[in-house]
């Protein structure tokens, strides 16, 4: 990565968390009514974060190997992945969300930067580098954070996604939320948010930024990751809410060997027990 690819990284690094933060506490019958997206519940919207980051890092792998590969095999059976994980249980799915963006994130910071200009292909789009998919994956979370309707809008967004310079169509989904009625935001109230669940070593912890051995090894291969449901997102010991700290900070110093996982282990230790 380069210094600009990483601050992107940063801003992707921050949304990611806000939008754990908001959606680690929403109860289980407030995830299963209809989101600011019509005919999606906020399960969806969730579900669809997840597999999203999936794809793009399946994209990422290719790049990696110089095998091109497709995001998804096809639209059907994206669309029948997200439902499945929309109808997980809302700890099933914290974990999910969070795993999805740390594998994301791991490949992306692990990828040459030679590599970053080699073409990736998605249905219905023209070619592009590599490279934009950071801008999208920041454009995704923040604009379906918005989409979630728990009190999360454009005027919570950075000042620096705010003046982003983006192409089309993702200009105009942004101009699209800007245009999101004031009332919008809090015209569907949420039931007094379930408690955070404590830390305990060894037991599973919502929204763990490490997750599974198991799954994690799946997701950092460039597998597809296989169906777990007993177990699914329990963690190591280490696992904690906060991400890595941003770039130039003493927490975010690349690690010699390990990378990724053990830089973010680290991160996440200092605030396990919020």
């Amino acid at each position: 990565m380069d210094r600009a690819q990483r601050q992107l990284s940063d801003q992707i690094d921050q949304a990611t968390q806000r939008l754990l933060d908001a959606a680690r506490v929403i109860t289980e019958p407030d995830l299963r009514v209809p989101s600011l997206l019509e005919g999606w519940t906020r399960a969806y919207v969730l579900a669809h974060l997840a597999r999203g980051a999936d794809a793009m890092r399946w994209l990422l792998a290719g790049v990696r190997s110089g095998q091109e590969r497709p995001a998804y095999p096809s639209v059907q059976a994206l669309q029948a992945e997200t439902g499945e994980s929309a109808a997980r249980p809302a700890t099933d799915l914290m974990n999910d969300l969070a795993d999805s963006a740390m594998a994301l994130r791991t490949v992306a910071r692990q990828l040459p930067g030679d590599r970053w200009q080699a073409p990736v292909r998605i249905p219905d789009v023209a070619p592009f580098p590599a490279a934009q998919l950071l801008t999208r994956r920041l454009v995704e979370v923040e604009l379906h954070h918005c989409d979630l309707g728990i009190g999360y809008g454009p005027d919570h967004w950075p000042a620096g996604f705010m003046a982003m310079e983006l192409p089309e169509p993702m200009r105009s989904q942004r101009q699209d939320r800007r245009g999101y009625p004031e009332s919008a935001q809090t015209a569907r109230p949420l039931r007094p948010p379930r408690p955070v669940a404590p830390y305990r070593p060894n037991q599973p912890l919502p929204g763990s930024w490490i997750g599974s051995k198991a799954q994690r090894a799946d997701r950092l291969s460039g597998m597809r990751p296989r169906p777990r449901v007993a177990g699914y997102g329990q963690t190591t010991g280490n696992s904690g809410w906060s991400m890595a700290a941003p770039a130039g900070s003493a927490a975010a110093s690349r690690p010699s060997k390990g990378g990724e996982v053990r830089q973010a282990r680290g991160a996440c230790r200092a605030s396990a027990d919020r």
